[in-house]
């Protein structure tokens, strides 16, 4: 596994949300209520004990509190990071109700894991060896809590990820305000400390090692491949200073970028990457940043509450206005658009021109499903693996979470349904079934 080096854009970045001290970590704790039938708790997709954790705190257990968090969710340090608690744990405190301030769920979190990290505790052995091995494909969150869980059961793993760094978009696409790369390895390395998990970087699913592969020597399979790249607008692919934002982010995190020169920069897009890159854009010293959507403010797909802090970082937008062609000549890039009434039908007699130096585009990314489409019980819905709540595909001994299932949604809900996919397998290979098996069995 290699790391990412220590040449990154990224390092010019702040915490966005500083973390706690001791004693900021403990006057906050002691204002929880402990709410008995807390709100918070089912906010959470992976079910953490938050009031138990806090009291930890508060009674100066952080050791124990830092149990109670990975028990629940072992990626419990990212998410603590990356988690939009405002519409999740955070978001459902019973404060929000009473005129007070919510308890700050997430920084508590983040202190608790931080001090686990920062103290080396570790809180869990891999079980006794059941001589099954189970192949996980990507090695983002999702395989990654699978993985964990499933060590935990004492079944061997080996996850085939086709990057050369490990972790996901936690490690290639999280804001670096939120968490930087080499923080989100810190993350790989520990949750796989409990030993016993191969990896195996550099290699692809469907190119360099095919399903029948896996099928003939692994017991079990769980897919837990990312998104697939950037979406792209008609005739701008080839066109100097136009990017993927998501590629874009991935080259600034993992590398450098040079930036010199570019003074306008516009993002076309109105979810969370789009306002993920105007606010990157805005840290890495470009000037004039605006993002281009064509819905209006209320309309948006991004979290409400991250674009307010785009706002308050003099961060334009350009709402109701479709992108309708790109071009670059001698006076540089430019993007032709027309502004759009509320149907988001073009207005007549409103076609312009948008300068600027560089372009991302945030409309969405391809699905994967199709790698695996072709097995037998394996079904799609827009590209992606229609799954039960176990995670079970539909094709006996493969399952999946994450982004692959769930069309990309959070970390913690790919953790939540690693975890989960991994006590289905363990069910399934407690019934006697294998993959090696069956494909023995269909070779007779």
């Amino acid at each position: 596994m290699i790391r990412p080096p220590s040449a990154r854009s990224e390092a010019v970045f702040d915490d966005f949300k500083p973390a706690y001290t001791t004693g900021q970590a403990l006057a906050e704790a002691n204002r929880c209520l402990y709410c008995s039938d807390a709100p918070c708790i089912q906010a959470c997709p992976t079910g953490i004990d938050i009031p138990e954790f806090i009291r930890k705190i508060a009674t100066d257990n952080v050791k124990g509190s830092a149990r109670t968090i990975f028990e629940a969710n072992i990626l419990g340090m990212s998410c603590a990071r990356v988690c939009p608690v405002e519409v999740l744990c955070v978001g459902d405190c019973v404060y929000n109700h009473m005129g007070v301030p919510p308890i700050q769920i997430g920084k508590l979190q983040r202190y608790s894991t931080d001090v686990a990290y920062a103290e080396g505790w570790t809180f869990f052995e891999a079980g006794e060896d059941t001589g099954k091995r189970v192949a996980l494909v990507g090695a983002g969150p999702a395989s990654l809590a699978c993985a964990h869980a499933l060590r935990r059961m004492g079944h061997g793993c080996t996850i085939f990820e086709k990057r050369a760094v490990v972790g996901g978009l936690n490690t290639t696409g999280v804001a670096p305000y939120k968490m930087k790369a080499d923080r989100s390895q810190d993350e790989v390395d520990w949750v796989l400390s409990i030993g016993g998990v191969e990896l195996k970087t550099g290699v692809e699913v469907g190119r360099d090692v095919t399903f029948a592969d896996l099928e003939r020597d692994f017991d079990a399979v769980f897919v837990g491949f990312g998104l697939g790249p950037d979406g792209w607008l008609p005739d701008c692919e080839g066109i100097a200073g136009i990017h993927g934002a998501v590629d874009f982010i991935e080259r600034f995190k993992l590398g450098e970028v040079d930036l010199d020169g570019v003074e306008r920069a516009l993002v076309i897009g109105g979810g969370n990457t789009a306002v993920d890159a105007v606010r990157e854009l805005k840290g890495l010293g470009v000037p004039r940043v605006a993002m281009v959507y064509r819905g209006t403010e209320a309309g948006m797909s991004g979290y409400a509450h991250e674009w307010q802090a785009a706002k308050l970082e003099n961060i334009e937008a350009i709402w109701q206005t479709q992108p309708t062609g790109f071009a670059r000549g001698d006076d540089g890039l430019a993007v032709d658009a027309v502004k759009l009434d509320e149907k988001k039908r073009p207005i007549e007699g409103s076609a312009h021109r948008l300068p600027a130096d560089l372009v991302l585009l945030a409309i969405g990314q391809g699905k994967l499903g199709e790698l695996i489409a072709g097995l037998d019980g394996v079904r799609l819905d827009r590209g992606r693996l229609v799954v039960d709540a176990h995670g079970y595909t539909g094709r006996p001994g493969y399952y999946a979470g994450g982004d692959a299932a769930n069309g990309g949604k959070e970390v913690v809900n790919a953790a939540a349904e690693g975890k989960a996919a991994a006590r289905a397998i363990d069910a399934w290979l407690a019934a006697d079934n294998s993959l090696r098996s069956q494909k023995t069995e269909g070779a007779v």
